[in-house]
């Protein structure tokens, strides 16, 4: 049958005469008498080799996929933040309580550079504000070198910190390529009392080696387009090769989607005076409930367990992130930077960025071995934290109704962002602007992350002892489900949802690779 242009379906048929059945017939045994010689030959020919007889002894395989390459030309590193470069914002206070008189803000604007315009910005470039999961060229668009070295972001928030020159010099100091290392901090210190972190402990020719959200969120943006990026406290020792050594972690992982982050370690007994790691445990995110009462409650992560690793030569998978130290692929801080609209806020803010960034299609590990140590208030034997600031002192000096005011209309929109408002909280009651730069993606949604890790928004609890399933089996069980192109977990093949194994038993064991 042939259709022709006019669509009439027209018939055509042929007869068959003797002759060409006779055609037919021969060389039907041509190509039979062909196959039995092809095979009878094959047999005589010596077999393939095996791929370990291909494989010169001592060579290892990579089995990963090669890098996708950028369709832009790498970004220059140092980049510098200039005047035009600025914008003015409002104080996201004043958003709240417009009566308060509070000057603008002049800020610098988020990291867009003019090669991403054509496509309505970065943002938008990659993965459309999380409405897809970005691709691998896509994310190569992101993160200059110098040297051939992939260059590293440190964004410190500190108040009053008299560590934070102490924590900057750590990170240039003992660092294998302190070349590759730009440090931003969002200083906040009384110039009357206290001493500037950009003024070094030793001037440099004499040593050569020298509101914590609103904070961190200008921090985020004086990143500008490095490889990968940090985020740590003010009050922290980094140890002798650390960017090595995270980087070959990150690495290891072989996850472009990676963020090795955690609740450090105290600095004694973690590493000798001249920065050598001697500790031989590392921490892991895994203990989260709810506290506070009414419009403020959270889901806060806990003291976290620490202990050695069960698994070696890679980090392991957890489920929450940690604001004490992050470490990522810059696109990271360009896809989940901190809300500018969260004033007053300080406990909140890690289960936020996480869900955010999990609904991105981000995946939280823990450090194997840690590149740097926390000095925490109490625990450091000199006495060196005992005294001090702390940023709630400022409440005394402001209206105490408009403080909390301030605070519940943060915390409002905090959790409202990420779906965790109570019932009672409707949304017209919080600030909705920027819902699309600072909210959530749709990689993965937030209820698919709380049921995986058993947290229950109606009743506001969590499921206990997700500790047990944490650690070496979760990164055992959820690394079979890794990407081919190393994009992420594939959540959408995890079907497992955590229960208390006190009351329910251990509920993951027939999960595990090596029992199917």
């Amino acid at each position: 049958m042939r259709r022709q242009p006019n669509g009439i379906t027209r018939s055509i048929s042929h007869n068959v005469s003797a002759l060409d059945k006779t055609l037919l017939y021969s060389v039907g045994v041509i190509l039979f008498l062909y196959l039995i010689i092809s095979v009878k030959t094959f047999e005589h020919l010596p077999p393939l080799p095996t791929l370990e007889e291909m494989i010169q002894p001592g060579a290892k395989i990579d089995a990963r996929p090669a890098a996708a390459q950028s369709e832009f030309p790498p970004e220059s590193f140092p980049q510098t933040i200039h005047s035009v470069s600025l914008e003015t914002i409002i104080h996201p206070a004043v958003e709240i309580i417009p009566s308060l008189t509070i000057p603008n803000m002049t800020v610098p604007a988020f990291y867009d550079p003019p090669q991403f315009k054509p496509y309505g910005g970065i943002r938008s470039y990659l993965g459309n504000h999380g409405k897809d999961l970005m691709t691998p060229q896509q994310a190569q668009s992101v993160g200059s070198k110098v040297n051939g070295l992939p260059t590293i972001f440190v964004a410190i928030a500190s108040y009053r910190d008299f560590q934070c020159r102490q924590t900057i010099e750590s990170i240039f100091t003992r660092a294998t390529h302190p070349e590759r290392i730009r440090v931003a901090v969002v200083d906040q210190f009384d110039k009357e009392v206290d001493v500037s972190c950009s003024h070094p402990e030793s001037p440099c020719d004499q040593d050569p080696t020298q509101g914590p959200v609103f904070a961190r969120h200008l921090g985020n943006r004086m990143y500008r387009g490095e490889y990968f990026a940090i985020q740590c406290d003010a009050h922290v020792d980094f140890v002798l090769d650390w960017d090595a050594s995270v980087i070959q972690q990150w690495t290891n992982a072989n996850n472009e989607m990676a963020v090795i982050t955690a609740y450090l370690s105290d600095v004694n007994n973690s590493m000798d005076p001249e920065g050598h790691l001697i500790r031989k445990t590392r921490p892991i995110m895994c203990k989260s409930d709810f506290e506070g009462r009414g419009v403020k409650r959270h889901l806060r992560h806990g003291q976290q367990p620490e202990g050695p690793s069960g698994i070696h030569n890679e980090p392991t998978l957890e489920p929450y992130w940690a604001a004490g130290f992050s470490f990522s692929r810059g696109h990271f801080v360009v896809n989940i930077p901190y809300d500018q609209h969260l004033p007053w806020v300080f406990q909140g803010e890690e289960i936020s960025i996480g869900i955010r960034g999990f609904t991105y299609g981000y995946d939280y590990y823990t450090p194997e071995t840690s590149p740097c140590f926390h000095y925490y208030a109490n625990a450091d034997k000199t006495g060196k934290r005992n005294k001090i600031h702390l940023f709630w002192e400022n409440a005394k000096l402001l209206d105490q109704e408009k403080v909390s005011r301030v605070e519940v209309g943060g915390m409002k929109r905090l959790n409202g962002i990420i779906g965790m408002n109570q019932p009672s909280v409707p949304p017209e009651s919080w600030i909705g602007v920027d819902k699309e730069k600072y909210g959530i993606g749709q990689v993965r949604t937030p209820a698919k992350f709380f049921d995986t890790f058993g947290i229950h928004m109606k009743e506001f609890t969590t499921e206990d002892h997700l500790c047990r399933f944490v650690g070496k089996n979760m990164h055992r069980i959820w690394k079979q489900y890794l990407r081919k192109d190393r994009m992420g977990i594939d959540y959408s093949k995890i079907t497992y949802h955590f229960q208390d194994p006190d009351i329910f038993g251990v509920t993951w064991n027939h999960l595990l690779p090596n029992n199917k």
